[in-house]
Order: C-alpha cells, then structure tokens, then sequence
C-alpha cells in the first residue's frame, strides 16, 4: 500500500513566510527558520519552500535562508523559486535542499527537466503545476500564477514526466487559501495521467479534505500552509486521524 505524506509548505516573500488565498492577498505566517524546525519535530514528512516571487522579481532563490532552514531540519526539503539554471540547482543542493522544484523555468525553457534529471537525478526534480480553470480549461499558469501560458495541466504533467520530473507538485490556484477541499477531479485526472507521485496542494481546511485527496483524488501526499502555520490543524492528530481511516501514513517518531 502507498504511503502518503504530509508536507507543510513555507512560502517565502521577503524573507518572511506568507500566505494569501488564491495567490494575492498575503499576510504573515511566521519566521521561516521557527517554522521549518517546528514542523520537522511534530511529524512532517517533507517540507517545501517556495520563494514565491523570486521569478517575478527576477532575482535568484534566497540561498543563504536554505542553509539556515537546512540546518535545523532532518526531513527532506524541497526548494523552488527563480531556478533557471543547472547551476541554481547545484547551489540549492550544496545549500541543504533534497529536490527541487522548477516551474515558470521549466515551461519557459522545459530542456531544464531533462537537464536537471541526467545531472542530478529524476528524484530531486520536481515539476510545481500552478493551474486554473479557464472556461473550462484546466491551464498552466506561471510567474507566480500571474500568466497564463497555452498549456494543458493533464498534457504538461505527462511531458514533464517523459522529460525525466520525478515528482508532480500540483497547485489548483481556485482553491487555494479557501480552505474548502482539494481539487479532486484535477488531482485524480493528473495522478491517472503521470506514473509519478503527485503532491496535491491548494484547498485544505479539515481533515477530511485529506482523506478525500488520498481516496479519491489519488494524490501521493498533500500539502498546506496555513492550517499548519496557525496550528488549526496538529500534524500528529492528522496521522492519527488518516491512520484510523485506513491509510498508510509514515509514523510520528520522537
């Protein structure tokens, strides 16, 4: 049986972790480096940081806040944010990062995923999908969800899993921050779609949202920020609760 991972996410703007819903509207979520160490030892899984306007604004990926963070965490970490270059990934993972996560490079320029795959391996690569339903259209969108492109969700998560991705992380910007469930349909169409694991995020607001994104849209882990961020929902009790469920879920170890 699967295991299923739950992963907190640190979006960073300023040095500071945010969080808004659907994409605008950010407020202060806490210092990241608190946050990170705090999650590492109540249970995450993993943990993703997100520098959510390194390509917007056209600088690179605070390195200097990844070795930090590194430092205080022993779960592995996934970093994204104005990564162009096969040489940004190398100095993310000297930094301390275990993936990394490309996304408005990677649709720009998608030879990134295949560059990154035969230097460093398709398990560090992960691909981060922001996608939005246009007139009934679910499309790529990038620069922080601020573009939409011409791609298809389904058809770009295919090929950044024949260009070597080992990991769909998959953001449905209409549900993000509204705390009321995951996008199943998307989720499940995509996890159907790629032979990888797909993280599901943008949505969660209870408990069962989680259960419902592992059954039904057969997401491999499922990320959230801000029900974590303001300790509205306890990781431990989570784990407890999907494991009652019926899942498999990594164990809490102190």
């Amino acid at each position: 049986m699967l295991t299923r991972r739950i992963i907190p996410c640190l979006d960073i703007k300023d040095g500071k972790t945010v969080k808004g819903i659907n994409f605008i509207n950010l407020v202060d979520a806490g210092d990241p480096v608190e946050q990170a160490a705090y999650y590492a030892q109540i249970g995450a899984d993993e943990l993703v940081f997100l520098d959510i306007t390194a390509t917007v604004e056209k600088r690179k990926t605070l390195v200097e806040l990844v070795k930090r963070i590194a430092k205080e965490i022993n779960i592995p970490f996934t970093v994204g944010g104005g990564i162009s270059s096969v040489s940004d990934v190398e100095a993310l993972l000297k930094a301390g990062a275990d993936k990394i996560s490309v996304n408005s490079s990677a649709v720009r320029n998608p030879e990134i995923i295949t560059q990154m795959a035969m230097e460093f391996g398709s398990q560090c690569v992960v691909v981060a999908i922001d996608s939005r339903n246009v007139n009934g259209m679910d499309v790529v969108h990038i620069e922080a969800g601020r573009k939409p492109t011409q791609k298809n969700t389904i058809q770009w998560a295919k090929e950044a899993e024949e260009r070597g991705a080992g990991e769909i992380l998959l953001t449905s910007m209409d549900h993000d921050g509204t705390k009321n469930g995951f996008a199943v349909q998307l989720t499940r169409a995509v996890s159907q779609a790629v032979g990888i694991p797909v993280i599901a995020s943008g949505g969660a607001g209870t408990m069962e949202h989680f259960a419902v994104i592992f059954a039904d849209g057969k997401a491999s882990a499922a990320l959230a920020a801000s029900i974590f961020h303001f300790r509205e929902i306890d990781i431990l009790q989570l784990k407890e609760y999907l494991l009652r469920r019926g899942f498999q879920i990594r164990p809490v170890l102190f």
